[in-house]
């Protein structure tokens, strides 16, 4: 019998992954030889959070589009510097031939994996936030996803930039504590800081510390070119705006998730399982790619919600 307080744990999964790739050592390895250390990490992370958090639902969202074309189309610069020939994305070699084995321990566990044609994981995360009638955590290491903050619909941000042991939890609170801004303000903060991981340069001259005082002063992006049309800021910080206008709305766009994914996917199917779905099944990839610990801490996570 469930007895937790309904909660969703969204984890942004690439996020994880790689995280986990370059954080464990490439010296472990499945039967076969294959790197498995990405599989492994991402498995300890999830059960971590799980045990940590009790969640009673959960989604491992997934980037089924990494680069979309309509972002790339209002800031064709977007992830440009991690693009090979043909649009795709660098990942090391030892990192892409794990990426489906990832997929059938998720299925396996009976973990839903929730993607979108055309989105972003960061996407998925926003849309299921919004639509979500429980409490939200999202587990990611992506700055922009502070965005989806909102103590008024318990949506929070276990941010793992800090590494997943030192992971940092983000309210409203939190996050005007190291911005000096809200949820609400974050994407046109983020927007006129902008992001060179990202591919997104920001209004040249604008900082962190700039950006973020200009959205705590007059409330979003619109409130600051106002206040720069007006002459309510400095000549040399209208200036710094009115040469990045053509760049501000567009980039806006791309730096803002989206709410309204269309996802086939209901609450309900988004209940942790308590034990293995496919137990067999799990056991044999366990043995083959040698998961040892991981595999038995995520089982144990699991039937904490028991």
């Amino acid at each position: 019998m469930r007895m937790n307080r309904p909660n969703l744990q969204l984890f942004d999964t690439a996020s994880l992954y790689f995280r986990a790739f370059f954080g464990l050592p490439g010296s472990l390895r499945a039967q076969d030889g294959q790197s498995v250390n990405a599989v492994r990490g991402l498995l300890d992370f999830m059960a971590r959070f799980i045990t940590d958090y009790r969640p009673t639902h959960a989604a491992a969202c997934w980037d089924n589009s990494w680069r979309p074309a309509w972002r790339v189309e209002l800031v064709p610069t977007y992830k440009a510097h991690r693009v090979l020939a043909g649009d795709v994305e660098v990942v090391p070699d030892e990192l892409t031939p794990q990426v489906p084995l990832i997929l059938a321990v998720l299925d396996a566990l009976g973990i839903a994996v929730v993607g979108a044609d055309g989105f972003e994981a960061d996407d998925v995360i926003a849309t299921l936030a919004a639509r979500s009638s429980m409490p939200v955590e999202v587990i990611t290491g992506d700055r922009d996803l502070f965005q989806l903050v909102d103590d008024a619909r318990s949506v929070r941000v276990l941010s793992v930039v800090k590494g997943v042991r030192n992971h940092e939890v983000f309210d409203e609170t939190a996050l005007v504590a190291k911005y000096g801004i809200g949820g609400a303000g974050y994407a046109d903060f983020a927007t006129l800081r902008g992001d060179a991981s990202d591919g997104l340069p920001g209004v040249a001259g604008i900082g962190e510390k700039t950006a973020a005082k200009l959205i705590a002063d007059h409330g979003d992006l619109e409130g600051v070119l106002a206040a720069a049309s007006a002459k309510k800021l400095s000549p040399a910080l209208t200036a710094r705006l009115s040469a990045g206008i053509d760049y501000l709305g567009p980039a806006r766009e791309v730096v803002r998730v989206r709410t309204d994914v269309p996802l086939d996917v209901t609450e309900a199917d988004l209940l942790l399982p308590t034990e293995p779905a496919k137990p067999e099944v799990f056991a044999e990839l366990a043995d083959l790619l040698n998961l040892g610990g991981p595999a038995e801490r995520i089982v144990a996570a699991l039937a904490l919600n028991a």
